[in-house]
């Protein structure tokens, strides 16, 4: 499946598991909500993958779980944003994390030329300006604002632990080691971050999740959360972060705040408005030039 198509079934899956969160704010608070969705992911993708069958090195432990803090934080900013702010607006400003990533990384005029008009989809994305007024207002801009930069980290972070290098293990004079254990991919090393970002987080939100596991409904919806919004979109990525640059990745995200917006009309009634429309298009044409199939990097090839 090409690029564009993948993201679509991400974007789906991701906005879908949004919405059904929105509806939990009234009785969980919007960050147990996500660490909830970070910490259930991670027992998923632990079973499904089992990493510690893998042959990890340190530093891809250590990338991992750093991509890992950075992708919980990224949640939990989110949740907080749209608490308070509309699904599609709150996402048309957390992308301007990966435009500034697909600013500074991009090489080709294809990309460059996708920066412009994704930029322009994402203010017309914007709609109606912002009603900012009161404390809600300022909790939702200054979250959406942490989301975005947190956004950046997880595409460049994302990107070294998926591609990596394969390297293997040295002994002094015997060349090199034969090890039966594979080399950890990029879901394997999904599995670790998001472990490791629920474990940052538990301190500070696992107590107020605990009534959660005493209600089989709320139950039933934070694991549909999980595997809706993390599970199935995270794994669709790493294995697109694989085939095209940072820079082409960030622009392909445009497609995301069109989703949200779409899915936002449908599940919560939040309607697009004229502007929201135009920018849909700028964000459709953005994908069309950036999403032609394209050989590897040269400088990335062999990471």
């Amino acid at each position: 499946m090409p690029a564009p198509g993948l993201f679509l079934v991400s974007g789906l899956a991701q906005y879908g598991g949004a919405a059904l969160a929105v509806a939990l704010f009234a009785v969980v608070a919007a960050p147990t909500v996500a660490w909830l969705r970070i910490a259930v992911a991670a027992v998923v993708l632990l079973a499904w993958r089992r990493p510690w069958r893998a042959r990890w090195t340190r530093a891809e432990l250590v990338t991992a779980a750093a991509f890992g803090v950075v992708l919980a934080a990224m949640n939990v900013t989110f949740y907080v944003a749209i608490d308070v702010l509309p699904l599609g607006t709150a996402v048309a400003i957390e992308f301007l994390g990966p435009v500034a990533v697909a600013a500074v990384t991009g090489r080709t005029w294809r990309e460059r030329a996708g920066i412009v008009v994704a930029a322009a989809g994402v203010v017309a994305l914007a709609g109606v300006e912002l009603r900012a007024g009161g404390e809600d207002g300022v909790r939702g801009l200054v979250a959406i604002g942490l989301a975005a930069a947190c956004w950046a980290g997880y595409i460049l972070l994302g990107r070294r632990v998926a591609v990596g290098r394969a390297e293997v293990d040295e002994v002094p004079g015997a060349g090199p080691r034969p090890d039966p254990r594979p080399r950890p991919d990029g879901i394997a090393s999904l599995a670790v971050g998001m472990t490791a970002g629920a474990l940052v987080g538990a301190p500070f939100l696992a107590a107020p999740a605990a009534p959660v596991l005493a209600d089989a409904g709320l139950a039933a919806a934070v694991v549909g959360i999980a595997v809706l919004s993390s599970v199935v979109p995270y794994a669709i990525e790493q294995v697109v972060l694989r085939r095209v640059s940072a820079a082409t990745f960030a622009v392909l995200l445009a497609m995301l705040p069109a989703t949200a917006a779409v899915v936002g009309a449908v599940a919560l009634r939040q309607l697009p408005h004229g502007w929201e429309v135009v920018g849909l298009g700028c964000v459709s044409v953005a994908i069309v030039l950036t999403a032609t199939r394209r050989s590897p990097d040269p400088d990335v090839r062999d990471r």
